[in-house]
């Protein structure tokens, strides 16, 4: 597999359009890191981190509101292993004008769009989310 962060996203997709309450995912460090800012964020219900085979597995339960709609709209990939898309804390993505969140790799670890800019670092721009 050449993008693991598209197929983690792609994953989380089609769970989403096929209603499914829970999403069984191969863990990395990165996809952790990702989930725990989807379920802080309230984008996701709760997850669970199971150390099973040499590799685990996120279980992520979906967040769903009382018509079945998702919590997550969009997911959308930016950089991807062919392009990769660099930003600096002056030129910080606005996901939906501040509504959405932009998650970013820096030199600090894995962070939203918002947390890097106060701390005034640039990075990877890895995904939108909204």
């Amino acid at each position: 597999m050449t993008d693991p962060i598209a197929d983690y996203l792609t994953r989380l997709r089609n769970a989403i359009q096929a209603k499914h309450k829970i999403v069984e995912i191969p863990a990395s460090n990165l996809k952790k890191e990702i989930t725990k800012i989807l379920f802080d964020k309230g984008y996701v219900l709760n997850y669970a981190f199971l150390e099973d085979g040499p590799q685990g597995t996120i279980k992520v339960a979906l967040k769903y509101d009382n018509q079945k709609s998702s919590a997550i709209k969009c997911l959308k990939r930016v950089s991807r292993p062919g392009l990769r898309k660099y930003t600096g804390y002056k030129d910080m993505p606005s996901v939906i004008n501040g509504l959405g969140i932009a998650i970013i790799s820096t030199s600090k670890g894995v962070m939203t769009d918002k947390e890097a800019s106060e701390l005034k670092i640039g990075g990877e721009v890895l995904c939108y989310v909204y």
